[in-house]
């Protein structure tokens, strides 16, 4: 277990995202049933190595992620000893509303649905939905999820999202202990190394999420042809095909590089997997421990594609 920044919470390096637990077939191609969502979530609860599940609001219709999360809760008679819960506030699916008001509600939506009367992490999740401005002032989302941790009712606080720069400017508010950024500290994309160095240093929690760009890394740009949910350069795919067959050379999954380049970072606290079934729970955990020659981690840093077609180039 490795300590989340300086929130006092013990985290495993490896966190469950539920993302796909929410049955979005237009998102990730097919579909997950209830019964395997819950399943999925019973494998985590049962682990002895992974003590982390990150969930969202906004994950499937009505919140479909977190309420799939509360029924193996409730089947459980509760929370796990030692397991620690992130979810996060989103927008109102019908009208976009982001207003201090919406996330009070979005907050109780939660708590509801998960059966919980607190949350040990609660992000302020894509703030790039809105306005800087528009989320930082009085009365607005981040004084109310401010509120929430005076009240007791979040534990403590995170921003997660997409942009490097957005979300150095909510880490520099000083009300974030947490930080979560997905895509962008890769074997393919390193935009992120800069903002997770200095939060380390800060005490602040780093969250890695999305470690094998959106499956680019797992199935291989012939079959993902997306990095981080969009098109990219041919010069990305290009790289993971490379890399893929330098991986084969040493004799490991390029998955498993993907995976560890995460897990080895000194300034990650621990990184978001995305799981669909108890086998890929399983699967993930091998690959966390898939022995790697050190002579490989050099050949990939060489093979990584050039800094002007990272997401958010310095």
């Amino acid at each position: 277990m490795r300590n989340l920044g300086r929130t006092g919470l013990r985290v495993s390096p490896i966190c469950v995202g539920t993302s796909p637990l929410a049955s979005m077939p237009f998102l990730y191609g097919y579909a997950v049933t209830e019964e395997q969502a819950i399943a999925t979530v019973d494998a985590v609860f049962d682990s002895d190595e992974i003590n982390f599940i990150d969930t969202s609001n906004g994950y499937g219709e009505d919140g479909s992620a977190e309420k799939r999360i509360g029924l193996a809760l409730r089947a459980r008679g509760g929370v796990p000893a030692g397991l620690v819960l992130a979810t996060k506030v989103d927008p109102d699916p019908r009208t976009g509303d982001f207003s201090g008001k919406r996330v009070r509600a979005s907050v109780e939506e939660s708590l509801e649905r998960l059966g919980l009367d607190r949350i040990p992490v609660l992000h302020l999740h894509d703030p790039e939905r809105i306005s800087f401005d528009a989320a930082t002032e009085p009365g607005g989302p981040v004084d109310a999820l401010a509120e929430l941790k005076r009240e007791g009712i979040a534990e403590h606080l995170g921003v997660a999202g997409g942009p490097v720069g957005l979300m150095q400017r909510y880490l520099d508010t000083g009300v974030f202990e947490v930080v979560l950024t997905h895509n962008r500290y890769t074997l393919l994309d390193r935009s992120a190394a800069g903002l997770f160095q200095a939060a380390h240093e800060r005490g602040i929690g780093v969250l890695n999420a999305a470690p094998y760009g959106g499956g680019m890394l797992v199935k291989g740009p012939e079959k993902q042809q997306r990095y981080a949910y969009g098109q990219r350069d041919d010069r990305i795919a290009a790289a993971a095909i490379a890399m893929r067959e330098a991986a084969a050379r040493a004799g490991v999954p390029l998955a498993a590089a993907a995976l560890q380049f995460s897990l080895r970072a000194p300034f990650v606290d621990s990184t978001v997997v995305g799981v669909s079934s108890p086998s890929r729970v399983a699967e993930t955990l091998e690959l966390a421990a898939t022995p790697i020659p050190d002579e490989l981690w050099a050949e990939l840093d060489a093979l990584a594609p050039l800094e002007e077609l990272w997401l958010d180039p310095r």
